[in-house]
Parts: structure tokens; C-alpha cells; sequence
């Protein structure tokens, strides 16, 4: 007798990755690419497996470099049809500074990015349509502020109609406050947002520097009136709060001895925490593998680890 193999989950993921230097000013320089939704997506597909086909959404350049990344997440079995290709620009990029004591900033080019004008691209409401019949649709805080404020209309939109069509929404406040114009223009774009998303998986950190909430309490009295079905706080290294169905749990984590580079935590977090809901665990569970992906991840140099994690 033949095993019947469930049908993968349809997974779109909306966002920007750029192209990634590194290394020492003027000196040799590494290439590489880095996004947030674009982590998520890369270990989304390795924790699922064959449980989840996932799909990158954004625009890229036709230039050698672009083609060279997308080659890459094709490797990595991220489904890449919805990357649109853009004749007129390019992928955005940033550089990584290290200082004298190891700390990290971050320069970024990407005002002229392809990704920037997704919504703007010729065959974008094909996508959107076929988007409709997915079965879970993610996006972040960032992919919503590189856009041009009248294409961001455009993308909620289409959010939407994709959830009255049926699709779950999942969202990651990921606020970052030089990307957008003012605090009350990103505050009145993540009500609409808490407002739509069905999965809410948020950090604490960002929502405090955002509304100015005192403590966890705080924030979630305050996302209460939003009645998202499920909502994830996280802590860094206190693991995070749960709260699905009026019930709220605090999810430990296993504490890290030595962390080597935060960069992803959070983005690790969610793609274990998605790829368990979406393999049909409890919501306990998929919050105890997003911290142990994420506590996997930053004992490792970079975004996207070499080794695949397990959970």
C-alpha cells in the first residue's frame, strides 16, 4: 500500500533582500545578500522541508548580480517565480562597518532598488492574483516602508482581498524608524496591519520604541483591541509570550552561553514558528521551535547560517 504524501502548503513571502558587503573599508570586501523576509523564507524551507513550498515575492535587477542571488535562493528550493525582473534597476545594497570593539553599522543604498517599485512592475497583478490561492501570505514592517506611501495603499489592498479570498496573513512588525517619514506614518500603517494579520509575531523592542509600551502588559493591552487570533511577543533571550485563543503563556527559551551574532534571531523565530504551525503542531510547539531556531542561529556568523538547523 502507497503513503499518501500531504500536499505542501502554498507560503508567499513579500519583501527586499539586497546585496550584502562586508569586510574592511577599502579593503578586500565579501558579497553576499541579506533581507529580513528573505532569512525567513531560507529557513522556513529548510526547517518545513516538503511540507511547504515557498515563494519569495519581490523585483530584482536583469543585471549579472541579480541573477547570480536569485541563483542562490533557487539552490536553497526557495520558489522563485514571483521574482519579477526589472530592466531599469538594480538590487539594492548595503555595507556592514565593524568598529574598533566588534559593533556593527549599517549602510544602506536602496532608494532606486527594484524591490522599491514592485507594486509598480508590469505583470505585478498577475502575481497578486495568483496570490489569492495561497494558503498563507507573510510580510514584515520593512517590506511595507520601502515602498512609495500610494503602492503601500496598493499592497493593503490587495491584503485584503487575499484574506477575504481565504488566505491566513502573518506579520512581522520589524520596525525600522529611518525607513519611515514620521512615527505617526508607520503607527497609522501597522494599525491596518494588526488590524488584517491573523499570525502576529512581533518584538517586543520594536513595539516599545514604536508606541512608547512600558512592558509586555502594556503592549498587549494595547494590541488587545485588534483581537489578532495569534500573537507572539519576543524577549531575546527570555524566549517569548504567547497568546492564542484569550489564553496568554510565557514560552521559555534555553539560555545561549556564548552568542556570536544576533543578526536574524528574530527572522529564525518566525520561520520556525510558521513552519511548525504549518505542519500542524500546537501554537506551544511552534513558539518552542522558533526559540530553539533562532538559539541555534546566533551561535553562527551571519544571516543565513551554513549548517541547517534542526528542531
Amino acid at each position: 500500500m502507497s503513503s499518501l504524501i500531504p500536499t505542501p502548503k502554498k507560503v508567499a513571502i513579500i519583501g527586499e533582500c539586497m546585496v550584502e558587503l562586508s569586510g574592511q573599508l577599502m579593503g578586500q570586501m565579501q558579497q553576499g545578500f541579506g533581507g529580513d523576509t528573505l532569512n525567513t523564507a531560507v529557513y522556513l524551507k529548510r526547517v518545513a522541508g516538503i511540507a511547504a513550498q515557498v515563494a519569495y515575492v519581490t523585483a530584482m535587477g536583469q543585471d549579472s548580480l541579480s541573477q547570480a542571488i536569485i541563483e542562490r535562493w533557487l539552490q536553497a528550493d526557495i520558489d522563485c517565480q514571483f521574482v519579477l525582473r526589472d530592466p531599469s534597476r538594480n538590487a539594492g545594497l548595503y555595507l556592514i562597518e565593524n568598529d574598533a570593539n566588534g559593533e556593527r553599522s549599517f549602510h544602506y543604498w536602496r532608494n532606486q532598488a527594484a524591490a522599491r517599485y514592485l507594486l509598480q512592475h508590469p505583470d505585478i497583478e498577475a502575481v497578486l492574483a495568483a496570490l489569492k490561492s495561497y494558503d498563507l501570505i507573510y510580510l514584515s514592517g520593512i517590506s511595507l516602508a520601502i515602498l512609495p506611501a500610494e503602492d503601500r495603499g496598493k499592497l493593503i489592498d490587495f491584503l485584503i482581498q487575499a484574506k477575504a479570498a481565504g488566505v491566513t496573513l502573518a506579520f512581522d512588525g520589524n520596525y525600522r524608524a529611518r525607513l519611515w517619514a514620521s512615527t505617526s506614518e508607520t503607527q497609522a500603517i501597522y494599525k491596518q496591519l494588526y488590524a488584517l494579520c491573523d499570525i502576529a509575531l512581533l518584538t517586543f523592542d520594536d513595539e516599545a520604541a514604536l508606541w512608547g509600551d512600558s512592558d509586555v502588559e502594556a503592549a498587549f493591552d494595547r494590541l488587545g483591541e485588534y483581537q489578532i487570533n495569534t500573537l507572539v511577543l519576543k524577549v531575546g533571550g527570555d524566549g517569548c509570550y504567547l497568546q492564542h485563543a484569550n489564553q496568554r503563556q510565557h514560552i521559555a527559551t534555553t539560555p545561549v552561553a556564548h552568542v556570536v551574532d544576533t543578526t536574524a534571531a528574530g527572522d529564525s523565530f518566525n520561520a520556525g514558528f510558521l513552519a511548525a504551525w504549518l505542519m500542524g503542531h500546537s501554537h506551544e510547539q511552534a513558539a518552542g521551535w522558533g526559540n530553539q531556531l533562532a538559539g541555534q542561529v546566533i551561535q553562527q556568523s551571519g544571516a543565513i547560517v551554513p549548517t541547517a538547523p534542526l528542531v
